[in-house]
């Protein structure tokens, strides 16, 4: 059976009958629009898409594992200005001779992602279309904490980094070069492990700036630096290479520290802190901010690549 047999409106019904539904969902899918509690006021948005050959390969990952990378893109952003997610609404683009069961299993992740932070799909939309493209948008809480911005950060703080960077884009490298293992790699790159409890934290502990890793870390402290007004320095004693990465690196001829410092997908959460106040725990101090301008890495210019461009 295919999209096309099953009709608009059949699938709709099938994906519907997957979700779950969390706390903040007042009204969820089946009208013209969900209804979703927000308790302080305010609302956190923020939205991904995904297009096949560009963000993932079927070949590479299932339904269910792309569903987890959908969601996850999207919550790691809301997570990252310090607030709860909440809601996620969804625009599908398929292909009509897809088959149903592809489309049902993506919902089964996208619902499974959310519900571990008691976020739900509250709605979305859905087209016929010859590239396969998920479209996500995230909403979120802030718990009358003030948003955690990019543009705080004042030299002298502590960058402080929670969660892992690198995996992911080991694991991309592994796909890409015909492998599978080491299976911590790929997984990593197949399903995220977001630390989203980290941004609420951080801004209950007065971080200054935040930001979701997702292009690479080089990349994304450097917006940092542009919205701040600063300059950023990595200090790389404070990035320990796991055994997998390490051993990956040598089979494959890579440098690991490429991984570490420009490879995206992971999602970890990069913050700010003043000088002086202890670090939540979770979170690893990896540099440090100064006057000046961009990002340096043991006070040297980087030139192994900073991360992701949609346009290169």
């Amino acid at each position: 059976m295919s999209i096309a047999e099953t009709g608009e409106f059949g699938l709709i019904a099938r994906i519907v009958a997957r979700l779950d539904t969390g706390p903040a969902t007042l009204l969820g899918p089946g009208d013209d629009g969900a209804v979703v509690a927000a308790p302080d006021g305010r609302v956190v948005a923020s939205t991904d898409v995904l297009v096949e050959g560009r963000h993932f390969r079927r070949d590479w990952s299932g339904a269910t594992d792309i569903g987890h990378r959908a969601a996850a893109a999207n919550l790691a952003d809301i997570a990252a200005m310090g607030a709860k997610p909440t809601a996620l609404l969804v625009a599908l683009c398929v292909p009509p001779d897809l088959d149903p069961a592809w489309a049902e299993e993506l919902a089964d992740g996208l619902s499974a992602e959310a519900s571990s932070v008691q976020a739900s799909v509250v709605g979305g939309d859905m087209s016929a279309s010859p590239t396969l493209t998920v479209s996500v948008t995230a909403l979120g809480d802030l718990q009358n904490q003030n948003p955690v911005v990019r543009g705080g950060a004042q030299p002298g703080d502590v960058i402080a980094l929670a969660g892992r960077v690198g995996y992911a884009a080991a694991g991309y490298t592994v796909l890409s070069r015909g492998f599978r293992t080491p299976k911590l790699l790929v997984e990593a790159y197949r399903r995220p492990a977001v630390p989203y409890a980290q941004g609420p934290i951080a801004a209950r502990h007065g971080a200054t700036s935040m930001i979701d890793v997702s292009d690479g870390l080089l990349q994304d402290l450097g917006h940092i630096a542009t919205a701040s007004v600063v300059g950023i320095d990595l200090h790389t004693d404070a990035f320990e290479v796991p055994g997998p990465m390490r051993d990956a690196a040598a089979a494959l001829g890579v440098d690991p520290y490429v991984w570490l410092l420009a490879g995206g997908d992971d999602h970890a959460l990069a913050a700010t802190f003043p000088p002086g106040v202890p670090l939540p725990d979770g979170w690893q101090p990896i540099g440090a901010v100064h006057e000046g301008t961009g990002v340096t890495v043991d006070r040297k210019p980087w030139t192994g690549g900073t991360g992701w461009d949609h346009f290169r």
